[in-house]
């Protein structure tokens, strides 16, 4: 992308500065495979520098979410499959500052958020994952997924729902074996 002149080169490079790290999650989620999501991204950002700036700017986020969901489906199609990112090709590193009971208990909890998240359907796990994750609004999760804003509204509240009845049964059980001891 060093060869694009001018302002459009710097303008592209301000992009990929702001975006491409959050893309290569997303994409990684969606196709499980670091490769395949390299060749995903690239290919997002490569339709980028070949569409109209006046057309993306302003909305420049949601559109490269759009795109890369896109490829990552014609992706899918072509191969005939729809593989699963394990849980764990995606982790943080743990912060030096934290106290290792806390690193536990945040990773404990950690696992217990991706396990809640990962029984819920693809619609909802995805939805969720661009409202929280990418901070999204719902117009632009809907202009990534196809959804309208009102059917993410429903599959947000839903996924939510889900999750927090997930924790509650988790409580409960903890505070019956509590009371058994």
């Amino acid at each position: 992308m060093s060869r694009l002149p001018g302002a459009k080169g710097e303008w592209i490079r301000g992009v990929l500065a702001e975006h491409e790290a959050a893309l290569l999650r997303y994409a990684l989620r969606l196709t499980g495979d670091p490769q395949k999501t390299q060749d995903v991204v690239q290919e997002t950002f490569l339709r980028l520098c070949q569409a109209d700036r006046s057309e993306v700017d302003g909305h420049v986020g949601p559109w490269l979410f759009r795109v890369c969901r896109q490829r990552v489906l014609d992706l899918h199609r072509k191969e005939q499959r729809m593989p699963i990112a394990e849980s764990g090709a995606v982790n943080g590193c743990p912060s030096p500052t934290v106290a290792p009971d806390q690193q536990c208990q945040a990773n404990e909890e950690a696992r217990a958020v991706l396990a809640a998240l990962a029984a819920l359907s693809a619609d909802q796990q995805e939805v969720v994952r661009l409202k929280f994750g990418q901070g999204m609004s719902y117009r632009d999760i809907g202009a990534v997924t196809g959804h309208t804003v009102s059917n993410v509204g429903v599959l947000l509240h839903t996924a939510i729902k889900k999750i927090r009845e997930s924790f509650d049964a988790k409580e409960t059980e903890g505070a019956a074996a509590r009371h058994d001891t």
